[in-house]
This record gives structure tokens, C-alpha cells and sequence, in this order.
């Protein structure tokens, strides 16, 4: 057994630590209910776009380059959003993983990767993936022009036939103690029979053709917006609930050492009781 030194210096050591994260879980705590309420604002709106744009796109007659399926799909990108950050838990290892068991059932395409977030940049360069783009040291911090930046590249590389799929993938939150890592087609757009269905007498101006033309892009833009603020929202509260795991279980520590150190007092205390018993018989 250690001796009642080392063992009140691990008492130290881990009551610093248990500092540490239940710091780090506050600071989370606080972020994660600004980045849930940025997220919430704009959820109406993402609604709202995806259900004008489907619409419009089956009351339409002229065609967006976005919407128009290829025939031969060779080359796959997708856009995956990580943290900049490590220590919450498996937010970035479910993103990761889902990637490789994507890229394993397309091997008989190309996969290439737009990356935010130096976690997921830092696993895929480890690997060897085709990063077409990446954006990093964010700070989780998402604004609408971030994910223009973003899409901007995106579009223009999706016009120019670099690829001729792409997916989103990022933690969609659900809720403070679950993150869901969703993978999300978002080219070519593609509306089922639920979305634009509330029928609306819509007047055109200049026409139907040119607003759609006008809302595609829109909505593409704010599709990777929305991802960006999800996977914030979620990264946060990912690093709340591990920080609040590392602190119950520093907590757990502190009760076995204090254990093992009255223990080892106690033992030393016989220890030095037997030595003076031996030594008066020995006197005698």
C-alpha cells in the first residue's frame, strides 16, 4: 500500500482536477443555452424555405442546376462539421465513424471531404481522404456568413462537376444528454411528397423561374447554417454531460483515496504502537 504521502498528493491532484471540470461544465452549460436559443430562431425559417422551395420547384417549369439529378454519380463529397475542441466525449468519434462506414458502402465511388473542425480534420488527414476545403479554429462559433463562406465553395465546386453528390453530416441535438449524428443529402435537392404541401396562391414577380433560381441557393446556404448551429448547440451540451461525468467520478476517487490514506494512517499508527510493545519487552 502507498504510504499516507502519495496518497494525500493524488487527493490533491484530483481535487484540482474536479476544479477544472466543473469550471469547464459551467462555461458549457452557459454557451450551450445561447447556441440552443440561436438554434431554435432559426428552425421556423428552415421550415419555411425548404416548404416554399419545394413548392415552387413542382410549380416551376424551368429547372435549377441544384435540382437536377446526375446520371452516373462517380464522385461523392461530403460536408462534415466537428469540433475544434476535444474533451465531450464521443460528439466527434460518432461523426467520424459514421464517414468511414459511409465511404466503405460507396467504395465504388469517390469520396471527398469539405471539413469544419480541426478534430475531424486532424482524423481524415490521418487517413489519407480527398479534403477538398476545410475551415477550422471556428471556436464554435457559427455565424450565416460562416456557412455562406462555406456553401459558396461548396456551389461552385458542384456546378463545375467536382462531384456530384453531396451529404452533410454533423450532430443533430436533441437534447442536453443526446447528440444524434445524422447524415443529410443536400445535392441535388430533392423534395418528397410532404414537403410544399400546404398549397399557397403565390404572385410571381418576375417569375416563378427566376424565384426559384433565387430561393435554391437561399436555402442551400441556410441548410449548412442550421447543421452549423445544431452541431454547436450539441457540441456544448456533449461537453456539459462528459465534464459532469469527469466530475461525479473524480468525486468517486477522492471517497477510495481518503479511504486508502486512513487506511494507510491506520496502519502506520500499529505499525509504530507494535514497534513500542517490542521495544519495552525487549527491556525487560
Amino acid at each position: 500500500m502507498a504510504n499516507t504521502r502519495d496518497i494525500k498528493r493524488q487527493i490533491v491532484s484530483v481535487k484540482n482536477t474536479q476544479k477544472v471540470t466543473k469550471a469547464m461544465k459551467m462555461v458549457s452549460a452557459a454557451k450551450m443555452r445561447k447556441a440552443v436559443e440561436a438554434m431554435n430562431a432559426t428552425r421556423t425559417y428552415s421550415e419555411k424555405i425548404r416548404e416554399v422551395a419545394a413548392s415552387l420547384s413542382g410549380q416551376s417549369k424551368g429547372e435549377s442546376p441544384f435540382l437536377k439529378p446526375k446520371a452516373e454519380v462517380k464522385n461523392i463529397a461530403l460536408i462534415v462539421v466537428s469540433s475544434d475542441r476535444g474533451l465531450c466525449g464521443g460528439f466527434n468519434s460518432n461523426i467520424n465513424r459514421l464517414v468511414l462506414t459511409f465511404a466503405e458502402e460507396h467504395s465504388d465511388a469517390s469520396v471527398k471531404l469539405f471539413i469544419v473542425g480541426k478534430k475531424a480534420f486532424d482524423f481524415f488527414k490521418r487517413r489519407n481522404f480527398s479534403i477538398l476545403e476545410k475551415w477550422i479554429a471556428l471556436g464554435g462559433k457559427f455565424t450565416y456568413d460562416t456557412a455562406r463562406e462555406i456553401t459558396g465553395r461548396v456551389k461552385q465546386s458542384f456546378l463545375e462537376g467536382v462531384f456530384d453528390e453531396l451529404y452533410l453530416v454533423y450532430n443533430e441535438f436533441r437534447s442536453v444528454a443526446y447528440q444524434a449524428a445524422k447524415l443529410e443529402k443536400l445535392l441535388p435537392l430533392s423534395f418528397d411528397a410532404t414537403d410544399g404541401k400546404e398549397k399557397v396562391n403565390y404572385i410571381f414577380e418576375p417569375t416563378a423561374c427566376a424565384l426559384l433560381d433565387e430561393i435554391v441557393p437561399r436555402y442551400i446556404d441556410f441548410s449548412v447554417y442550421h447543421a452549423l448551429l445544431e452541431s454547436g448547440a450539441g457540441e456544448h451540451g456533449a461537453r456539459m454531460v462528459a465534464m459532469d461525468n469527469a466530475t461525479r467520478s473524480a468525486d468517486d476517487m477522492i471517497k477510495k483515496l481518503v479511504l486508502n490514506y486512513n487506511k494507510a494512517r491506520q496502519q502506520a499508527i500499529t505499525m509504530d504502537l507494535l514497534d513500542i510493545v517490542n521495544g519495552a519487552e525487549a527491556l525487560k
